[in-house]
């Protein structure tokens, strides 16, 4: 099993900038991916960024590119998110899941989430 916590979410203003963290605990080798996903209010849960656990490629989600920046602490066994000019429309709630060797298919361990909210 794999344990996710997600920090660093608050209320912030429009234009600042936020860094999230996702600290993984438990049977950590078996992770291959971490990524950020996000639920904003009233719509469905969508990607946001991913990284690999070895490895430096970065994906992003188009819109969010040149904005939002993932990176990791292998040695923390922590990755974050960089979130730069936020705007009200990055008002969601924040997860952190990770693709492992025993849950293949897909995203199979996910955090509490961390709530982002962007004033205007």
């Amino acid at each position: 099993q794999v344990q996710l916590v997600e920090s660093g979410g608050r209320l912030v203003q429009a234009g600042e900038s936020l860094r999230l963290s996702c600290a993984a605990s438990g049977r950590t080798f078996r992770i291959y991916r971490m990524g950020w996903f996000r639920q904003r209010p009233g719509k469905e849960r969508e990607f946001v960024a991913a990284i690999p656990w070895s490895g430096a490629s970065t994906y992003y989600a188009d819109s969010l590119k040149g904005r939002f920046t993932i990176s990791k602490d292998n040695a923390k066994n922590t990755v974050y998110l960089q979130m730069n000019s936020l705007n009200p429309e990055d008002t969601a709630r924040y997860y952190c899941a990770v693709r492992s060797t025993d849950r293949p298919s897909g995203y199979g361990y996910w955090g509490q989430g961390t709530q982002v909210t962007v004033s205007s």
